[in-house]
């Protein structure tokens, strides 16, 4: 109980209701279509991660599995293939790496890497595998980057999402291959757009709490509040 309470006391719950509303705002700006799938990427991939870099690494996470329950509801409870279910993942874990510098920020591209490759698809493309290296490269810089934390963040949702996809839709070698240029792509926008949201929030709870709004000041990371707003 005493845990509870300092992970969840008023002002960790103030920013939780502060992220809720700008998370179901992303979550209906779809992005991109998932191959295979009917499910999309969302404004959310770029917001989701950061949570845990505020709040902390338990509080973040479930904060982002409550974001995603409530669009679920939001959206009727409705599944639509297996890549519903398979959607509520890869954010957890890009939270949990944003948040934490720990083991399981390299044992889990590791771990991905594996189940990906005793598929017998995965295993005819085990080289798209090898982009799951990045978030363990990026591990060793996090403290140091925002963009490696956020670059390692994006490939952790990439790595659990890949090695789900493959066993759920067995999707044929070609596609794989295809998806090779557009997954650089792609997360490169992701990193940026991670980057990007945590500055842009950080910059809003100062100015919320120099305006004396709320009082957030303990969520507040100075080296990214820019300068033009002190």
């Amino acid at each position: 109980m005493e845990n509870f309470k300092n992970y969840f006391h008023r002002r960790n719950l103030l920013f939780i209701v502060i992220f809720a509303l700008l998370g179901l705002g992303a979550l209906q700006v779809p992005f991109t279509r998932l191959a295979g799938s009917r499910v999309s990427f969302t404004l959310f991939d770029f917001f989701g991660p950061i949570a845990a870099g505020f709040i902390g690494t338990i509080p973040g996470i479930i904060a982002v599995a409550l974001m995603q329950f409530f669009n679920f509801l939001l959206h009727g409870a409705e599944v639509v293939d297996a890549g519903t279910i398979i959607r509520f993942f890869p954010m957890l874990f890009a939270a949990l790496y944003f948040g934490r510098k720990g083991k399981l920020n390299v044992l889990i591209p590791l771990i991905a890497i594996a189940v990906f490759n005793l598929h017998p698809v995965g295993r005819s493309v085990w080289y798209y595998s090898l982009y799951w290296l990045i978030p363990i490269a990026c591990h060793f810089f996090r403290d140091r980057s925002l963009v490696a934390r956020s670059l390692g963040a994006t490939f952790t949702a990439h790595a659990v999402g890949g090695a789900l996809w493959i066993w759920a839709f067995h999707l044929p070698k070609p596609v794989w291959v295809s998806l090779i240029p557009v997954v650089a792509m792609e997360r490169i926008l992701f990193t940026f757009g991670i980057a990007g949201a945590y500055v842009i929030l950080n910059n809003l709870l100062y100015l919320l709490t120099e305006k004396k709004v709320v009082n957030l000041e303990f969520l507040i990371n100075r080296k990214y509040v820019l300068s033009f707003i002190k």
